[in-house]
């Protein structure tokens, strides 16, 4: 099967999930990135808002944010291509539709942050492996954005996680040259580490 249409097969799989599994579902995703070193370590966090059938990572939003760290939302620019933005989330921000139906602050009154001084950036995605591989929707905006950590063997930041369902890890996926593996997946089981190639993590679970 070609990307093409194992992103198309499940995407189809994730939207057939009820509205009450994916929030349960959804919430045990949260728990287990909220458990990790890498949130606890982190002070500047991104996040997105769930769309198709994604899991939410509205949860782990609310708590950061309780928790006292700075939360950003992904800016999509209004051209293709360019890397993504990221606004500052809080009790003020403004948020608009943008070209793909999604709500995202507005950049005209956000406080706008680099990708480079990022902590931690959880991700969406439509497939994954245990390597780190991530099929997204095919714009590309992650891996362009942070194509950055493909250049560094230290400083080893901001941490990508990937936020998905157990469905959605496939045994293996092909990479494209330009993409940048995530360094771990949130599930409703668990959160497990991938690529101990870049940095000091070791593949398997994160207890």
């Amino acid at each position: 099967m070609d990307k093409s249409e194992l992103r198309q097969r499940l995407r189809r799989t994730r939207r057939a999930l009820d509205e009450a599994t994916r929030v349960e579902l959804s919430a045990r995703c949260c728990e287990f990135a909220r458990g990790s070193r890498f949130y606890r370590r982190a002070t500047n966090i991104a996040c997105y808002v769930p769309f198709d059938g994604e899991a939410s990572p509205e949860p782990l939003v609310a708590q950061a944010l309780a928790d006292g760290k700075n939360v950003f939302l992904p800016l999509v620019g209004s051209r293709k291509p360019q890397p993504l933005r990221f606004a500052r989330l809080d009790a003020k921000t403004e948020l608009r539709i943008n070209r793909y139906g999604i709500p995202e602050p507005d950049p005209t009154h956000a406080q706008l942050i680099e990708p480079r001084w990022l902590d931690l950036v959880i991700v969406p995605l439509v497939a994954f492996d245990v390597a780190g591989n991530r099929l997204g929707m095919g714009s590309g905006f992650y891996d362009r954005t942070f194509q950055f950590l493909a250049h560094r063997r230290k400083w080893i930041k901001p941490r990508l996680v990937g936020f998905a369902f157990d469905v959605q890890q496939v045994p293996a996926l092909q990479p494209s040259a330009w993409d940048i593996p995530l360094h771990a997946v949130a599930t409703e089981t668990g959160l497990v580490s991938c690529a101990p190639n870049r940095s000091n993590d070791q593949p398997g679970s994160d207890k």
